[in-house]
C-alpha cells in the first residue's frame, strides 16, 4: 500500500511554500517518507469545479448569501444531536430569483452550498463503531471562489486512490457529509478510523496556544525528533516509557485493536503524558 502526502492549502492566507517545506521536513525527521509526488489542493481547482458542476447538474446546489455573523446567530438554535458542529440551518435554501437579485444589489457575493435535504448517512467506523449523522447544507465553494475542504478532500481521496482514512475523532461528525458527496459523485468510500485527540494539560485539543508544539520549536528546548517519535509511540501503546524506537520498527508493532479509545493528555514539559 502506498503512502501519499497531500497539502491541503486551500487557504491562501495561511498557506505558503515555506510552511509546506517545514511540514515535509518534519515528516522526514520522524522517519516518514512517501511514495508519490506531493499533491497540492491549490493546484487542483479545475477538478473541484468539475465536481461542483456535476452536483449542480443533479440539482444539488444553491447560492447562500449569509454573512458569517448571520450564520453564527442562526446556528445558536437547537439542532439535531447527530448534526455536525455549526450545521447550517438552510437559511438561503428557499430564496427566489428576486431575493437573490436583491442581495446581489446589496453587494453580497454568494457561496455555493449542497442541497442535502437533511439526509441521514450511516458510516461504519473501525474504532468508533456505527455512527449515523444528519448532513447539513455544507459549503461547496466559498464566496471568494475557493472550493471548500469537504468537497476538495472527497475529490482528492478518490483521485489518489485513498482506501483508508485515519484522523482525529473531532472530524467524525463531518464524515457523513463526505460520504454523501462520494455517493452523489459516484466515488468510492474509504474505510474510516477516527482516533482520540491529543489534548493539552487544560483538556483542550493540542494547538499553538499550548506553546511549543512543532519539531522546530521543540528542538530549541533540547527535545529532538527521536524523543517526539518515542512519545507518539508511547501514546499509541507501541512502546514503553523512555524506549527509543524508529518509524520502521513501529510498523510491525502496530495493531488497530490496541489503540487507546480515550484522549491522550500531553504534559506541559512534553516529557510525560497520561491517558
Amino acid at each position: 500500500m502506498d503512502f501519499v502526502v497531500r497539502m491541503e492549502d486551500l487557504d491562501r492566507v495561511t498557506s505558503s511554500r515555506d510552511h509546506e517545506a517545514g511540514q515535509l521536513h518534519a515528516l522526514e525527521l520522524l522517519g516518514l517518507d512517501w511514495d508519490a509526488t506531493v499533491v497540492r489542493q491549490s493546484e487542483r481547482f479545475d477538478r473541484y469545479d468539475a465536481a461542483i458542476e456535476e452536483l449542480h447538474g443533479l440539482g444539488r446546489t444553491y447560492e447562500c448569501f449569509c454573512t458569517r455573523r448571520e450564520i453564527r446567530e442562526a446556528v445558536r438554535a437547537p439542532q439535531s444531536p447527530t448534526a455536525p458542529d455549526g450545521a447550517y440551518p438552510g437559511t438561503c435554501r428557499g430564496l427566489t430569483d428576486s431575493d437573490r437579485a436583491a442581495l446581489r444589489r446589496e453587494g453580497r457575493l454568494p457561496a455555493l452550498r449542497l442541497r442535502a435535504d437533511r439526509a441521514v448517512i450511516e458510516i461504519d467506523d473501525e474504532i468508533r463503531g456505527t455512527f449515523a449523522g444528519v448532513v447539513d447544507d455544507v459549503v461547496l465553494r466559498r464566496n471568494d471562489g475557493v472550493p471548500a475542504y469537504n468537497l476538495a478532500v472527497v475529490v482528492d481521496d478518490a483521485a489518489q486512490g485513498v482506501a483508508e482514512v485515519v484522523r482525529g475523532d473531532d472530524l467524525l461528525s463531518s464524515t457523513p457529509r463526505q460520504v454523501m458527496l462520494q455517493r452523489l459523485l459516484g466515488l468510492a468510500t474509504p474505510r474510516y478510523r477516527h482516533v482520540p485527540l491529543v489534548l493539552g494539560a487544560d483538556g483542550v485539543r493540542l494547538a499553538k496556544r499550548h506553546g511549543s508544539v512543532t519539531l522546530a520549536q521543540l528542538s530549541h528546548k533540547g527535545i529532538d525528533a527521536s524523543a517526539v517519535l518515542s512519545l507518539i509511540a508511547e501514546s499509541l501503546g507501541l512502546c514503553v516509557i523512555g524506549e527509543s524506537v524508529g518509524a520502521a520498527e513501529l510498523i510491525d508493532r502496530f495493531d488497530l485493536r490496541s489503540l487507546p479509545r480515550g484522549p491522550w493528555v500531553l504534559a506541559p514539559d512534553l516529557q510525560r503524558s497520561q491517558p
